[in-house]
């Protein structure tokens, strides 16, 4: 559901405006040292030490690591919040590297909602109703229902409804992928079906609609002893038509495409067991994006 630079939340410490003269009252004199550093001032004095200079400098320091701290620890997003209000400078920034937006707060039962009104909003909403759609929640009858109310638009919602129960409870494709008729798993096996977003891009953006395409990979199949389907990874890419509506991006439409796919690298399979262990042992993320 996209990913450069990592830009931190609040007006992260830019150029200074005012210096620590500025700052403490200084009067910005220069003192011109000539050789002999620490012996003399270039008048043939010895310079005194005066403590209320360290004073001042460890001031200094103390309140631009409180400043810097407060910055880190203030949310992003809130336009006049201080500092020069200019942005950062971009670091080899990618087309999915985080911008700052806040995170949504909202769940629409299991899935994130309020995605903001934006681009990065309509990216981390098609990344995360990827992942919905492409879960094993999908072949319960009763979560195949909560996915499709949540993730698609109401208008499209009641036809992609039918659809999806006409793929998801089909005894062919059930038998096929090693599933029971109601689309559980044998006994003895875990069925497994996980997307996993690895980066987003926006197509088109109008405001009130979007096409945003994520790539991702996915694992599917059934692990255990004696699996006939064992877990298997492919790599896909899903472009998702989205409309603004009812504060929320909702899904129109998506088409699906194969790859681009990395080439595999030379590691032998994890056995059924590790495999089962993983998955019950690593929770899919709760927020993509």
């Amino acid at each position: 559901m996209s990913q450069g630079d990592e830009r931190g939340y609040g007006d992260e410490p830019g150029g200074r405006t005012d210096d620590a003269y500025s700052t403490l009252g200084g009067t910005r004199q220069t003192r011109t040292r000539l050789p002999g550093g620490d012996e003399g001032d270039g008048y043939g004095r010895r310079p005194a030490r005066n403590s209320r200079s360290l004073v001042m400098i460890v001031g200094v320091v103390v309140l631009l690591i409180a400043a810097i701290a407060f910055a880190n620890q203030s949310g992003n997003g809130d336009e006049g919040s201080g500092g020069s209000g200019k942005e950062p400078p971009a670091a080899g920034a990618g087309p999915t590297a985080a911008t700052g937006t806040k995170p949504v707060q909202g769940k629409n039962g299991t899935i994130a909602s309020g995605f903001a009104h934006d681009e990065q909003g309509a990216q981390s909403a098609a990344a995360n109703y990827g992942v919905a759609l492409g879960s094993a929640e999908m072949f319960d009858a009763d979560s195949r229902r909560e996915i499709a109310a949540a993730v698609y638009a109401p208008t499209v919602a009641a036809v992609r409804q039918g659809d999806l129960d006409k793929a998801y409870s089909g005894k062919e494709f059930l038998a096929r992928i090693g599933l029971n008729p109601d689309g559980t798993a044998p006994a003895g096996l875990t069925f497994i079906s996980r997307v996993n977003p690895v980066g987003s891009k926006v197509e088109k953006f109008g405001g009130d609609t979007a096409s945003v395409a994520v790539w991702y990979s996915a694992l599917f199949g059934l692990a255990g002893e004696g699996s006939k389907n064992p877990v298997s990874e492919g790599w896909y890419t899903t472009t998702y038509e989205l409309s603004w509506v009812n504060g929320d991006w909702k899904v129109t439409d998506f088409t699906q495409k194969d790859g681009p796919a990395p080439v595999g690298r030379d590691q032998a399979a994890s056995p059924a067991e590790e495999m089962v262990d993983a998955v019950e042992q690593f929770g899919g993320f709760t927020y993509a994006r």
